[in-house]
Protein backbone atom coordinates (compact mmCIF):
# COMPACT_ATOMS: atom_id res chain seq x y z
CA UNK A 1 0.00 0.00 0.00
CA UNK A 2 2.86 2.40 0.85
CA UNK A 3 4.55 1.61 -2.44
CA UNK A 4 1.34 2.35 -4.30
CA UNK A 5 1.02 5.70 -2.57
CA UNK A 6 4.63 6.56 -3.52
CA UNK A 7 4.02 5.71 -7.16
CA UNK A 8 0.87 7.81 -7.32
CA UNK A 9 2.64 10.70 -5.59
CA UNK A 10 5.57 10.53 -8.01
CA UNK A 11 3.17 10.42 -10.93
CA UNK A 12 1.40 13.55 -9.68
CA UNK A 13 4.73 15.30 -9.26
CA UNK A 14 5.75 14.49 -12.85
CA UNK A 15 2.37 15.64 -14.10
CA UNK A 16 3.06 19.11 -12.71
CA UNK A 17 6.41 19.50 -14.52
CA UNK A 18 6.55 21.76 -17.59
CA UNK A 19 6.32 19.58 -20.70
CA UNK A 20 8.62 19.47 -23.68
CA UNK A 21 7.05 21.16 -26.68
CA UNK A 22 8.11 20.89 -30.33
CA UNK A 23 7.01 22.77 -33.44
CA UNK A 24 7.60 20.79 -36.63
CA UNK A 25 7.79 22.60 -39.95
CA UNK A 26 9.08 21.91 -43.44
CA UNK A 27 11.96 24.14 -44.53
CA UNK A 28 14.37 24.22 -47.45
CA UNK A 29 17.73 25.65 -48.38
CA UNK A 30 19.32 26.14 -51.78
CA UNK A 31 23.04 25.35 -51.79
CA UNK A 32 25.04 25.69 -54.99
CA UNK A 33 21.88 25.56 -57.10
CA UNK A 34 20.45 22.46 -55.43
CA UNK A 35 17.36 22.64 -53.19
CA UNK A 36 17.57 20.59 -49.99
CA UNK A 37 14.29 19.88 -48.23
CA UNK A 38 14.40 19.80 -44.44
CA UNK A 39 12.31 18.85 -41.45
CA UNK A 40 12.84 21.43 -38.72
CA UNK A 41 11.89 20.66 -35.12
CA UNK A 42 12.16 23.66 -32.80
CA UNK A 43 11.28 23.65 -29.12
CA UNK A 44 12.35 21.80 -26.00
CA UNK A 45 13.61 18.34 -25.04
CA UNK A 46 13.31 16.89 -21.55
CA UNK A 47 16.69 15.92 -20.07
CA UNK A 48 17.00 13.46 -17.19
CA UNK A 49 19.82 13.09 -14.70
CA UNK A 50 21.88 9.96 -13.95
CA UNK A 51 19.01 8.67 -11.79
CA UNK A 52 16.47 9.22 -14.57
CA UNK A 53 14.91 12.21 -12.82
CA UNK A 54 13.81 15.11 -15.08
CA UNK A 55 16.09 18.11 -14.53
CA UNK A 56 15.71 20.42 -17.54
CA UNK A 57 13.97 21.33 -20.73
CA UNK A 58 16.69 22.07 -23.27
CA UNK A 59 15.74 24.39 -26.11
CA UNK A 60 17.04 23.44 -29.53
CA UNK A 61 16.35 23.46 -33.26
CA UNK A 62 16.92 20.18 -35.12
CA UNK A 63 17.28 20.16 -38.91
CA UNK A 64 17.22 16.86 -40.80
CA UNK A 65 17.40 16.34 -44.51
CA UNK A 66 14.31 14.76 -46.02
CA UNK A 67 14.78 11.80 -48.33
CA UNK A 68 12.87 8.73 -49.43
CA UNK A 69 15.44 6.56 -47.66
CA UNK A 70 16.21 8.35 -44.42
CA UNK A 71 19.85 7.67 -43.54
CA UNK A 72 20.59 7.79 -39.83
CA UNK A 73 24.29 7.50 -40.62
CA UNK A 74 24.33 10.98 -42.08
CA UNK A 75 26.65 13.21 -39.99
CA UNK A 76 25.03 15.17 -37.18
CA UNK A 77 26.47 18.40 -35.76
CA UNK A 78 25.67 19.73 -32.27
CA UNK A 79 26.34 23.47 -32.23
CA UNK A 80 26.20 26.32 -29.71
CA UNK A 81 27.63 29.74 -28.97
CA UNK A 82 29.49 30.76 -25.85
CA UNK A 83 29.31 33.51 -23.27
CA UNK A 84 29.06 31.69 -20.95
CA UNK A 85 25.36 32.39 -21.01
CA UNK A 86 24.77 33.05 -24.70
CA UNK A 87 22.08 31.38 -26.75
CA UNK A 88 22.92 29.89 -30.15
CA UNK A 89 21.20 32.34 -32.50
CA UNK A 90 24.50 33.89 -33.65
CA UNK A 91 25.77 30.73 -35.32
CA UNK A 92 22.22 29.75 -36.27
CA UNK A 93 21.57 32.89 -38.29
CA UNK A 94 25.14 33.75 -39.19
CA UNK A 95 26.41 30.65 -40.92
CA UNK A 96 24.93 27.25 -40.02
CA UNK A 97 21.15 27.33 -40.57
CA UNK A 98 19.08 27.45 -43.77
CA UNK A 99 18.57 31.23 -43.48
CA UNK A 100 21.07 33.92 -42.57
CA UNK A 101 21.05 37.58 -41.60
CA UNK A 102 22.86 39.99 -43.93
CA UNK A 103 24.78 42.77 -42.17
CA UNK A 104 26.86 45.68 -43.44
CA UNK A 105 30.27 44.28 -42.57
CA UNK A 106 32.33 46.12 -41.31
CA UNK A 107 29.87 49.00 -40.93
CA UNK A 108 26.82 49.57 -38.75
CA UNK A 109 23.66 47.89 -40.06
CA UNK A 110 20.59 50.20 -40.20
CA UNK A 111 17.38 49.35 -38.35
CA UNK A 112 14.65 47.08 -39.75
CA UNK A 113 13.66 45.82 -42.18
CA UNK A 114 16.59 43.41 -42.06
CA UNK A 115 17.59 41.07 -44.86
CA UNK A 116 16.92 37.41 -44.09
CA UNK A 117 18.15 35.38 -47.07
CA UNK A 118 18.71 31.82 -48.21
CA UNK A 119 22.00 30.61 -46.76
CA UNK A 120 24.00 29.20 -49.62
CA UNK A 121 26.82 28.61 -47.11
CA UNK A 122 24.91 26.38 -44.67
CA UNK A 123 26.44 23.03 -43.76
CA UNK A 124 23.05 21.32 -44.18
CA UNK A 125 24.14 19.80 -47.49
CA UNK A 126 26.73 17.66 -45.66
CA UNK A 127 25.21 17.16 -42.18
CA UNK A 128 22.11 17.38 -40.05
CA UNK A 129 22.22 20.10 -37.41
CA UNK A 130 21.15 20.59 -33.79
CA UNK A 131 21.38 24.16 -32.50
CA UNK A 132 21.50 23.98 -28.68
CA UNK A 133 20.63 26.63 -26.11
CA UNK A 134 22.15 25.80 -22.69
CA UNK A 135 19.98 26.18 -19.59
CA UNK A 136 19.15 29.80 -18.91
CA UNK A 137 19.27 30.70 -22.60
CA UNK A 138 16.73 30.29 -25.38
CA UNK A 139 13.80 28.26 -24.07
CA UNK A 140 15.98 26.17 -21.73
CA UNK A 141 14.96 26.02 -18.06
CA UNK A 142 15.51 23.76 -15.05
CA UNK A 143 12.58 21.59 -14.00
CA UNK A 144 11.76 19.32 -11.07
CA UNK A 145 14.12 19.78 -8.16
CA UNK A 146 16.85 21.35 -10.31
CA UNK A 147 17.78 25.03 -10.13
CA UNK A 148 19.61 27.37 -12.52
CA UNK A 149 22.77 27.17 -10.38
CA UNK A 150 22.92 23.44 -11.12
CA UNK A 151 23.74 24.32 -14.75
CA UNK A 152 25.73 27.56 -14.42
CA UNK A 153 29.34 26.50 -14.15
CA UNK A 154 32.13 24.92 -16.15
CA UNK A 155 31.48 21.34 -15.07
CA UNK A 156 27.74 21.76 -14.57
CA UNK A 157 27.41 23.01 -18.15
CA UNK A 158 29.50 20.16 -19.56
CA UNK A 159 27.49 17.60 -17.61
CA UNK A 160 24.09 18.90 -18.72
CA UNK A 161 25.04 19.06 -22.39
CA UNK A 162 26.56 15.58 -22.23
CA UNK A 163 23.24 14.33 -20.85
CA UNK A 164 21.30 16.19 -23.55
CA UNK A 165 23.43 14.94 -26.43
CA UNK A 166 23.38 11.33 -25.22
CA UNK A 167 19.62 11.25 -24.66
CA UNK A 168 18.92 13.16 -27.88
CA UNK A 169 20.98 10.66 -29.93
CA UNK A 170 19.06 7.77 -28.39
CA UNK A 171 15.64 9.39 -28.80
CA UNK A 172 16.27 10.18 -32.47
CA UNK A 173 18.04 6.91 -33.40
CA UNK A 174 21.28 8.75 -34.20
CA UNK A 175 23.73 6.92 -31.95
CA UNK A 176 25.46 5.33 -34.97
CA UNK A 177 25.71 8.59 -36.94
CA UNK A 178 29.07 10.36 -37.40
CA UNK A 179 29.02 12.95 -34.61
CA UNK A 180 30.47 16.47 -34.32
CA UNK A 181 30.62 19.30 -31.82
CA UNK A 182 30.79 22.87 -33.07
CA UNK A 183 31.24 25.69 -30.59
CA UNK A 184 32.07 29.38 -30.79
CA UNK A 185 34.05 31.35 -28.18
CA UNK A 186 33.21 29.91 -24.73
CA UNK A 187 31.61 27.14 -26.78
CA UNK A 188 35.16 26.00 -27.66
CA UNK A 189 36.13 26.04 -23.98
CA UNK A 190 33.02 23.89 -23.45
CA UNK A 191 33.93 21.68 -26.44
CA UNK A 192 37.29 20.76 -24.97
CA UNK A 193 35.67 19.47 -21.80
CA UNK A 194 32.60 17.99 -23.45
CA UNK A 195 34.52 15.92 -26.00
CA UNK A 196 36.36 14.26 -23.12
CA UNK A 197 33.23 13.84 -20.99
CA UNK A 198 31.36 12.14 -23.82
CA UNK A 199 34.32 9.94 -24.70
CA UNK A 200 34.49 8.81 -21.09
CA UNK A 201 30.83 7.76 -21.41
CA UNK A 202 31.51 5.79 -24.61
CA UNK A 203 30.50 8.40 -27.19
CA UNK A 204 33.39 9.32 -29.47
CA UNK A 205 33.28 12.37 -31.71
CA UNK A 206 34.38 12.06 -35.32
CA UNK A 207 35.43 15.68 -35.14
CA UNK A 208 35.26 18.83 -33.05
CA UNK A 209 35.07 22.30 -34.63
CA UNK A 210 36.35 25.28 -32.65
CA UNK A 211 35.26 28.74 -33.85
CA UNK A 212 37.23 31.61 -32.24
CA UNK A 213 38.74 29.44 -29.58
CA UNK A 214 39.95 29.78 -26.02
CA UNK A 215 41.14 26.92 -23.83
CA UNK A 216 43.32 28.57 -21.19
CA UNK A 217 41.60 31.55 -19.53
CA UNK A 218 44.98 32.98 -18.55
CA UNK A 219 45.33 34.13 -22.15
CA UNK A 220 42.36 36.50 -21.76
CA UNK A 221 42.21 38.04 -18.31
CA UNK A 222 45.42 40.13 -17.76
CA UNK A 223 45.98 39.01 -14.14
CA UNK A 224 48.43 41.05 -12.00
CA UNK A 225 52.01 39.91 -12.27
CA UNK A 226 51.34 37.59 -15.21
CA UNK A 227 52.59 38.66 -18.65
CA UNK A 228 50.84 35.90 -20.61
CA UNK A 229 47.85 37.93 -21.83
CA UNK A 230 50.01 40.88 -22.90
CA UNK A 231 52.18 38.58 -24.98
CA UNK A 232 49.44 36.65 -26.77
CA UNK A 233 47.39 39.78 -27.55
CA UNK A 234 50.24 41.67 -29.16
CA UNK A 235 50.11 40.04 -32.65
CA UNK A 236 46.39 40.88 -32.88
CA UNK A 237 47.13 44.50 -31.95
CA UNK A 238 49.64 44.52 -34.81
CA UNK A 239 47.16 42.95 -37.25
CA UNK A 240 44.61 45.60 -36.27
CA UNK A 241 47.12 48.39 -36.90
CA UNK A 242 47.94 46.82 -40.28
CA UNK A 243 44.26 46.77 -41.22
CA UNK A 244 43.74 50.43 -40.27
CA UNK A 245 46.85 51.54 -42.21
CA UNK A 246 48.78 52.57 -39.11
CA UNK A 247 51.97 50.73 -40.10
CA UNK A 248 54.75 52.70 -41.81
CA UNK A 249 55.79 51.04 -45.08
CA UNK A 250 52.94 48.59 -44.58
CA UNK A 251 53.74 45.12 -46.01
CA UNK A 252 51.32 43.90 -48.65
CA UNK A 253 50.76 40.47 -47.08
CA UNK A 254 49.25 40.53 -43.58
CA UNK A 255 50.29 36.93 -42.89
CA UNK A 256 53.95 37.63 -43.74
CA UNK A 257 53.70 40.68 -41.48
CA UNK A 258 52.32 38.52 -38.65
CA UNK A 259 55.16 36.03 -39.04
CA UNK A 260 57.54 38.93 -38.44
CA UNK A 261 55.48 40.00 -35.41
CA UNK A 262 55.54 36.46 -34.01
CA UNK A 263 59.33 36.39 -34.37
CA UNK A 264 59.70 39.70 -32.52
CA UNK A 265 57.26 38.62 -29.82
CA UNK A 266 58.96 35.32 -29.08
CA UNK A 267 62.56 36.45 -29.35
CA UNK A 268 62.50 40.03 -28.03
CA UNK A 269 59.21 40.97 -26.33
CA UNK A 270 58.90 37.89 -24.10
CA UNK A 271 62.51 38.04 -22.79
CA UNK A 272 62.10 41.77 -22.08
CA UNK A 273 58.92 41.23 -20.04
CA UNK A 274 60.49 38.32 -18.19
CA UNK A 275 63.20 40.64 -16.83
CA UNK A 276 60.59 42.87 -15.19
CA UNK A 277 62.17 45.84 -13.42
CA UNK A 278 65.63 44.44 -14.17
CA UNK A 279 65.30 45.56 -17.79
CA UNK A 280 67.64 48.52 -18.44
CA UNK A 281 66.19 51.88 -19.46
CA UNK A 282 67.89 51.72 -22.86
CA UNK A 283 66.64 48.20 -23.58
CA UNK A 284 63.18 49.17 -22.41
CA UNK A 285 63.06 52.13 -24.78
CA UNK A 286 64.30 49.96 -27.67
CA UNK A 287 61.52 47.45 -27.07
CA UNK A 288 58.94 50.24 -26.68
CA UNK A 289 59.97 51.70 -30.05
CA UNK A 290 59.43 48.35 -31.75
CA UNK A 291 56.09 47.82 -29.98
CA UNK A 292 55.02 51.27 -31.20
CA UNK A 293 56.17 50.62 -34.77
CA UNK A 294 54.30 47.32 -34.97
CA UNK A 295 51.07 48.84 -33.61
CA UNK A 296 51.00 52.36 -35.09
CA UNK A 297 51.14 53.95 -31.64
CA UNK A 298 53.67 56.09 -29.75
CA UNK A 299 56.82 54.94 -27.98
CA UNK A 300 55.98 57.03 -24.91
CA UNK A 301 52.60 55.30 -24.68
CA UNK A 302 54.32 51.92 -24.29
CA UNK A 303 56.84 53.33 -21.83
CA UNK A 304 54.06 54.78 -19.67
CA UNK A 305 52.33 51.38 -19.84
CA UNK A 306 55.52 49.61 -18.73
CA UNK A 307 55.43 47.73 -22.08
CA UNK A 308 52.09 46.17 -21.12
CA UNK A 309 48.87 47.31 -22.81
CA UNK A 310 45.62 45.52 -22.01
CA UNK A 311 43.07 44.89 -24.75
CA UNK A 312 40.53 47.42 -23.47
CA UNK A 313 43.27 50.06 -23.49
CA UNK A 314 44.33 49.28 -27.04
CA UNK A 315 40.75 49.61 -28.33
CA UNK A 316 40.76 53.23 -27.15
CA UNK A 317 44.32 54.13 -28.12
CA UNK A 318 44.80 53.04 -31.73
CA UNK A 319 42.38 55.55 -33.34
CA UNK A 320 42.29 58.11 -30.52
CA UNK A 321 43.36 60.98 -32.81
CA UNK A 322 40.51 60.13 -35.21
CA UNK A 323 38.03 60.18 -32.32
CA UNK A 324 37.26 56.48 -32.73
CA UNK A 325 37.62 53.15 -30.96
CA UNK A 326 38.10 49.72 -32.52
CA UNK A 327 36.02 46.62 -31.93
CA UNK A 328 36.72 43.88 -29.41
CA UNK A 329 35.01 41.06 -31.28
CA UNK A 330 36.23 42.35 -34.63
CA UNK A 331 38.77 45.16 -34.72
CA UNK A 332 37.91 46.03 -38.33
CA UNK A 333 34.79 47.72 -36.91
CA UNK A 334 35.10 51.23 -35.49
CA UNK A 335 32.86 53.41 -33.34
CA UNK A 336 32.70 56.93 -31.92
CA UNK A 337 34.91 57.65 -28.92
CA UNK A 338 32.76 59.91 -26.74
CA UNK A 339 35.61 60.46 -24.29
CA UNK A 340 38.92 61.15 -26.08
CA UNK A 341 40.74 61.14 -22.72
CA UNK A 342 39.47 57.70 -21.73
CA UNK A 343 41.98 55.00 -20.93
CA UNK A 344 39.60 52.25 -22.05
CA UNK A 345 36.87 51.93 -24.68
CA UNK A 346 33.25 52.51 -23.73
CA UNK A 347 31.66 49.78 -25.86
CA UNK A 348 32.28 47.24 -28.61
CA UNK A 349 31.51 48.78 -32.02
CA UNK A 350 31.14 45.37 -33.68
CA UNK A 351 28.54 44.23 -31.18
CA UNK A 352 26.64 47.51 -31.52
CA UNK A 353 26.77 47.31 -35.30
CA UNK A 354 25.22 43.85 -35.77
CA UNK A 355 23.34 42.79 -32.61
CA UNK A 356 19.94 44.38 -33.41
CA UNK A 357 19.90 42.74 -36.85
CA UNK A 358 20.77 39.30 -35.49
CA UNK A 359 18.36 39.46 -32.55
CA UNK A 360 15.34 40.84 -34.43
CA UNK A 361 16.01 38.70 -37.50
CA UNK A 362 16.30 35.51 -35.48
CA UNK A 363 13.20 36.11 -33.37
CA UNK A 364 11.21 36.85 -36.52
CA UNK A 365 12.41 33.55 -38.04
CA UNK A 366 12.02 31.53 -34.83
CA UNK A 367 8.44 32.53 -34.08
CA UNK A 368 7.46 33.05 -37.73
CA UNK A 369 9.03 30.46 -40.02
CA UNK A 370 9.63 27.82 -37.33
CA UNK A 371 6.24 28.55 -35.69
CA UNK A 372 7.44 28.21 -32.12
CA UNK A 373 4.77 28.96 -29.52
CA UNK A 374 4.70 32.77 -29.20
CA UNK A 375 3.69 32.53 -25.55
CA UNK A 376 7.19 31.23 -24.75
CA UNK A 377 10.02 33.71 -24.14
CA UNK A 378 13.35 33.17 -25.90
CA UNK A 379 16.20 34.39 -23.68
CA UNK A 380 19.05 35.85 -25.73
CA UNK A 381 21.41 35.59 -22.76
CA UNK A 382 21.33 34.06 -19.29
CA UNK A 383 23.13 37.17 -18.08
CA UNK A 384 19.80 38.96 -17.89
CA UNK A 385 18.38 36.41 -15.46
CA UNK A 386 18.35 37.26 -11.77
CA UNK A 387 21.17 35.60 -9.88
CA UNK A 388 23.27 34.66 -12.91
CA UNK A 389 26.74 33.73 -11.67
CA UNK A 390 29.17 31.31 -13.27
CA UNK A 391 31.07 28.72 -11.21
CA UNK A 392 34.60 28.64 -12.68
CA UNK A 393 35.90 25.58 -10.83
CA UNK A 394 36.84 22.68 -13.08
CA UNK A 395 37.45 19.07 -12.12
CA UNK A 396 40.03 18.65 -14.87
CA UNK A 397 42.25 21.25 -13.21
CA UNK A 398 41.77 19.68 -9.79
CA UNK A 399 43.07 16.35 -11.14
CA UNK A 400 46.30 18.17 -11.93
CA UNK A 401 46.39 19.72 -8.47
CA UNK A 402 45.71 23.38 -9.29
CA UNK A 403 42.94 25.87 -9.89
CA UNK A 404 45.34 28.73 -10.65
CA UNK A 405 44.40 28.71 -14.33
CA UNK A 406 41.10 27.35 -15.59
CA UNK A 407 42.08 25.37 -18.66
CA UNK A 408 39.99 22.78 -20.52
CA UNK A 409 42.82 22.25 -23.00
CA UNK A 410 43.99 19.47 -20.70
CA UNK A 411 40.64 17.73 -21.25
CA UNK A 412 41.04 18.06 -25.01
CA UNK A 413 44.58 16.64 -24.82
CA UNK A 414 43.32 13.70 -22.77
CA UNK A 415 40.48 12.96 -25.20
CA UNK A 416 42.68 13.20 -28.29
CA UNK A 417 45.38 11.01 -26.75
CA UNK A 418 42.85 8.34 -25.76
CA UNK A 419 41.11 8.46 -29.14
CA UNK A 420 43.83 8.96 -31.80
CA UNK A 421 41.19 9.06 -34.55
CA UNK A 422 39.53 12.22 -33.24
CA UNK A 423 40.19 15.36 -35.30
CA UNK A 424 39.93 19.01 -34.25
CA UNK A 425 39.45 21.97 -36.60
CA UNK A 426 40.24 25.41 -35.13
CA UNK A 427 39.12 28.57 -36.98
CA UNK A 428 40.86 31.81 -35.97
CA UNK A 429 40.00 35.39 -36.91
CA UNK A 430 43.17 37.50 -37.05
CA UNK A 431 41.19 40.64 -36.07
CA UNK A 432 39.52 38.97 -33.08
CA UNK A 433 40.68 40.65 -29.85
CA UNK A 434 38.17 38.72 -27.73
CA UNK A 435 39.84 35.32 -28.23
CA UNK A 436 43.22 35.98 -29.83
CA UNK A 437 44.76 33.55 -32.32
CA UNK A 438 48.22 33.70 -30.74
CA UNK A 439 46.70 32.58 -27.44
CA UNK A 440 45.24 29.55 -29.20
CA UNK A 441 48.61 28.79 -30.76
CA UNK A 442 50.26 29.01 -27.34
CA UNK A 443 47.66 26.71 -25.78
CA UNK A 444 47.92 24.10 -28.52
CA UNK A 445 51.71 24.17 -28.36
CA UNK A 446 51.59 23.44 -24.64
CA UNK A 447 49.16 20.53 -24.58
CA UNK A 448 52.00 17.98 -24.39
CA UNK A 449 50.68 16.02 -27.37
CA UNK A 450 52.76 13.60 -29.40
CA UNK A 451 53.46 14.74 -32.95
CA UNK A 452 51.04 12.17 -34.37
CA UNK A 453 48.19 13.41 -32.18
CA UNK A 454 49.01 17.08 -32.65
CA UNK A 455 48.77 16.53 -36.41
CA UNK A 456 45.06 15.84 -35.79
CA UNK A 457 44.62 19.55 -34.94
CA UNK A 458 44.01 21.68 -38.04
CA UNK A 459 44.49 25.45 -37.70
CA UNK A 460 42.84 27.86 -40.15
CA UNK A 461 42.97 31.67 -40.26
CA UNK A 462 40.47 34.30 -41.44
CA UNK A 463 40.86 37.98 -42.31
CA UNK A 464 37.95 38.85 -40.04
CA UNK A 465 37.10 38.77 -36.35
CA UNK A 466 35.37 36.65 -33.73
CA UNK A 467 32.30 36.09 -35.90
CA UNK A 468 34.26 35.75 -39.11
CA UNK A 469 31.14 34.78 -41.04
CA UNK A 470 29.93 38.41 -41.14
CA UNK A 471 32.73 38.94 -43.70
CA UNK A 472 31.66 37.52 -47.08
CA UNK A 473 35.03 36.01 -48.16
CA UNK A 474 35.43 34.47 -44.70
CA UNK A 475 31.86 33.14 -44.80
CA UNK A 476 32.71 31.31 -48.02
CA UNK A 477 35.98 30.03 -46.53
CA UNK A 478 34.16 28.89 -43.37
CA UNK A 479 31.70 26.79 -45.35
CA UNK A 480 34.40 25.28 -47.53
CA UNK A 481 36.69 24.29 -44.67
CA UNK A 482 34.01 23.03 -42.28
CA UNK A 483 32.28 21.00 -45.01
CA UNK A 484 35.59 19.46 -46.12
CA UNK A 485 36.41 18.61 -42.51
CA UNK A 486 33.07 16.83 -42.00
CA UNK A 487 33.28 14.98 -45.29
CA UNK A 488 36.85 13.84 -44.64
CA UNK A 489 36.20 12.61 -41.10
CA UNK A 490 32.83 10.91 -41.57
CA UNK A 491 33.89 8.25 -44.09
Amino acid sequence: MCVLVFIVSAQKENDTLPKAEISTTMQSVNINGKTIYLTAKAGTFQVRDENNEPIALIGHTYYTRDSKNRNNRRPIVFAYNGGPGSSSFWLHMGVLGPKRIVVNDPESTPAAPYRLVNNNFSILDVADLVMIDPVGTGLSIPIGKAEFKDFWGVDQDIRSLALFITQFLIANNRMNSPKYLLGESYGTFRNAGLMNKLLGQGIAMNGVIMVSAVFDLRTLVFPPGDDMSYVVHFPTYAATAWYHDKIADKPEDVYAFLDDVRNFTENEYVPALYKGDQLSDSDKRAIAEKLANYTGTETDYWLKADLRVAASEFYAELLREEGEIVGRLDSRFTGINQDPLSQESSHDPQSSAISPAYIAGFLDYFYGDLRVNKETTYSITAGRRKGFKWDWEHEGNKRWGTQAAINTGIDMAEAMSRDPNMKVLILNGIYDIATVFYGVEYSVNHLGLTKEIKDNIIMKYYEAGHMMYTHQPSLEQFKREVADFILNTSK
